[in-house]
């Protein structure tokens, strides 16, 4: 499995910024999914969040984990339109079925391309993803 998306599932929640205009905005994820060798994530089309990336693809992404170590990733998010990508994400997700559906309109699976991780702790250096 990809390292990065390794430490993001380790994190559990991690948190995604964004840009809005001239203002950031940063909130939690819980969904990251290895497929096809994509770093892949799930949002609707009908949130914020999905219409910044649109508007400004370049984000990072952060995370802590429970010994105190945390994530720090960057990249660019490209949407996948691809129907076996969303259905193997929700399959991977099955709690995320209660919101999305396979060609329901509205969910997207986004890729994180460009993707540059690094991990952190007080303790030691930082190790490249």
């Amino acid at each position: 499995m990809n390292s990065i998306v390794t430490a993001l599932k380790n994190a559990g929640v991690f948190f995604i910024a964004t840009i809005d205009g001239e203002q950031s905005r940063v909130r939690p994820f819980g969904a990251v999914e290895e497929i096809d060798g994509k770093i892949c994530f799930l949002t609707s089309n009908q949130k914020d969040v999905y219409k910044q990336i649109v508007a400004h693809p370049c984000v990072e992404l952060s995370g802590m984990n429970k010994d105190g170590s945390w994530i720090r990733v960057s990249g660019r998010l490209v949407r996948v339109a691809d129907d076996k990508i969303v259905g193997a994400f929700l399959d991977a997700n099955p709690d995320l079925k209660k919101m999305y559906a396979v060609g329901d309109g509205k969910v997207e699976v986004l890729e994180l391309t460009e993707a540059k991780g690094t991990l952190y702790s007080f303790t030691d250096a930082p190790k490249a993803l």
